[in-house]
């Protein structure tokens, strides 16, 4: 009797034939890729060397092949110009944003991302990116069977927004990698701890809701994010971050100091010498992990000198951006409406994280001494590796979902410069929103649709995403008309917004892929100013309201009046004209009380206009009807 093979749905139709997903997170100043083998997740080790971490670095010579990883930071001291480092940083950015120390010529319109000059040309830091990416896909291809990759979960920033978001998949699709998922890197964090899994010593752990903040420093970026577990579902409460803030900030605030010590002005030295400064800066620093002083001999502008730099010293210089990352952690847990006592755990993501003085501060901010067991260099590829795993099998041995937020506001202009926010901060992702909106004005038959991110009241202080516009509307009276406004993110944060006329079915869409994204300052702004400005919003907003819905009502009238004239004796005419007008002379004020005022003062003659109206319709339509017919 011979055998049948069969195969479950979505398996190989070759039980033996494997198909992988990837795990790649692309960091600033290193990167790496894992999978999931015999059930196992784990970092691919390169060929030649069994540092598994690939230095976010690619070198661009006058004549050759680029190259990438450890064979371009080689290069980095000699020619830094042609050493492209931490690209990341400029991802999806516009160089109008690019206010951080850095040794490139970029080229381009300052509103666009920029390119750098190289000795081949102009390059994006796309491309750049994308040849990391490739880097890292031939490492896999290498260790795994031919044919057996299907696709990438890539990690980014819990911050980045969407502009960053799209560069990054552009980045893999020239890389000519199929991506599974754009993940963000504390949620990628949490999946490799295991977060999921209740302690066996808890009691009725399942329905106990945990909280756990993910404190992911990097080389170039910060994220820190609170997550919440309860009944398998594991929900992103609040992020937040800065995606120019990292371990390469403290190696130029440890340059700027060995350069002071030596009594030289960080001015005068060439960038070519504060390269190789930096090089050793960061090789002291590390040093300062496991000792508690190290011996500094540099040279600054060919002057020796020997010193002694301390783990106190390593304290004090990094102090800035210690204390900003604990900023944002403040602010987070202010969204997500929790205290430090509140959380059940702390754990540290990323290479900066293992120094000491990192982890004292944390420890003595939140009270509690921080989890980092497993790698932090390897922690977020490991779980971008098991969340491709189960999107690629299907398969999982839990039962969690993963649900991520939107870190910013989205919402569209309404009359008079209004945001009517459709998806809030902190909603989790993927989500879609729908509210339906109606026309200002008699006979419209358009409408623009202006998509606006941001946490002030009004379009002017919010940052533009796109505006598309919908023709086709029925012309009616206003207010009749009902357009079906749509709002969907989908679960790598893409946003999509549409727009129908629920009549006749016509439809717009546009698809927000901003050419640049938002800068340090801008971020902060939209984040802090919905918090500064809220008052005067409040105000600002209720007087806008109370302006747009007069001039509603004026428009209404003026209508009624040429339809309805003859329902009105003339003194009744020119009574309801006065009062009309006294309102709009209050509109072309800004004093709330006012308006209010005229609106009173308005409506006992409108509201009887508004009844013979009625009565009138009510007379015909019963015109001919008899009782027996009811």
């Amino acid at each position: 009797m011979s055998l049948l093979q069969i195969a479950e749905p979505n398996q190989s139709a070759q039980p033996h034939q494997h198909r992988f997903g990837l795990g790649i997170d692309l960091g600033t100043t290193r990167s790496l890729v894992a999978v999931v083998r015999s059930g196992k997740a784990q970092v691919l080790e390169a060929a030649t060397t069994t540092d598994t971490l690939l230095p976010s670095v690619v070198y661009y010579p006058s004549t050759g092949n680029p190259l990438v990883g450890y064979d371009a930071l080689t290069h980095l001291a000699d020619d830094p110009k042609n050493t492209i480092v931490s690209a990341k940083r400029f991802m999806g950015r516009s160089q109008a944003d690019i206010k951080f120390s850095h040794p490139y010529e970029l080229s381009g319109h300052k509103d666009d991302m920029p390119t750098f000059v190289t000795a081949q040309g102009e390059v994006s830091p796309v491309e750049v990116s994308a040849r990391i990416l490739a880097a890292l896909e031939e490492r896999a291809t290498s260790a795994l069977p031919i044919d057996s990759v299907e696709g990438a979960v890539i990690t980014v920033p819990a911050y980045f927004d969407e502009a960053q978001r799209q560069a990054t998949k552009d980045a893999a699709q020239a890389a000519g990698i199929n991506v599974l998922r754009l993940l963000n890197e504390p949620t990628a964090a949490a999946v490799a701890y295991g977060l999921d899994k209740p302690a066996e010593d808890s009691v009725n752990s399942e329905t106990k809701e945990n909280y756990y903040l993910i404190y992911d420093l990097g080389g170039g970026t910060f994220d820190v994010s609170i997550l919440k577990l309860n009944d398998g579902v594991f929900e992103v409460l609040a992020t937040g971050g800065n995606s120019a803030l990292g371990g390469d900030d403290i190696d130029r605030l440890v340059t700027n100091w060995l350069i002071k010590q030596a009594n030289v002005d960080p001015k005068d030295v060439s960038p070519h010498d504060k390269s190789i400064l930096a090089q050793q800066a960061k090789v002291y620093k590390q040093t300062l992990t496991d000792a508690k002083q190290v011996d500094i001999d540099i040279v600054v502008n060919e002057q020796s000198y020997q010193g002694v730099l301390r783990h106190e010293d390593l304290f004090a210089i990094a102090n800035p951006v210690s204390r900003r990352t604990l900023s944002v952690c403040e602010q987070v847990l202010r969204d997500a409406k929790l205290s430090s006592t509140d959380l059940d755990e702390v754990i540290l993501v990323g290479g900066s994280t293992r120094m000491p003085v990192i982890q004292d501060v944390v420890a003595e901010f939140f009270n509690k001494q921080p989890l980092c067991r497993l790698n932090p260099d390897e922690v977020v590829a490991l779980g971008a590796a098991q969340t491709a795993h189960q999107l690629i099998s299907g398969d999982s041995d839990d039962h969690l979902l993963l649900l991520d937020v939107t870190p910013l506001s989205l919402g569209l202009e309404t009359m008079g410069g209004l945001v009517e926010v459709l998806i809030p901060r902190n909603t989790p992702i993927p989500v879609k929103k729908r509210q339906v909106f109606t026309t200002y004005q008699d006979g419209q038959t358009g409408m623009v649709v202006h998509v606006v991110q941001g946490e002030r009241e009004t379009v002017e202080n919010c940052r533009s995403l796109g505006r598309f516009e919908l023709y086709g509307i029925p012309p009616m009276k206003a207010g009749f008309a009902r357009i079906e406004v749509t709002f969907s993110i989908d679960a790598n944060g893409q946003l999509t917004v549409s727009a129908q006329e629920t009549t006749t079915k016509t439809e717009s869409q546009i698809e927000i892929v901003p050419s640049y994204g938002l800068s340090d300052e801008q971020k902060e702004q939209l984040l802090t100013a919905g918090f500064k400005h809220a008052e005067e919003d409040k105000n600002a907003r209720s007087l806008i309201e109370t302006k747009v819905e007069a001039e509603r009502e004026v428009l209404a009238l003026q209508s009624a009046l040429n339809e309805f004239a003859a329902l009105l004796t003339s003194e009744e005419q020119q009574s309801l004209a006065k009062y009309i007008q006294a309102l709009q002379t209050a509109l072309e004020t800004d004093d709330l009380s006012v308006i209010e005022r005229e609106q009173a003062s308005l409506k006992p003659h409108s509201d009887a206009f508004a009844a013979r109206i009625m009565n009138q319709s009510v007379k015909a339509s019963m015109a001919g009807t008899s009782a027996q017919d009811w």
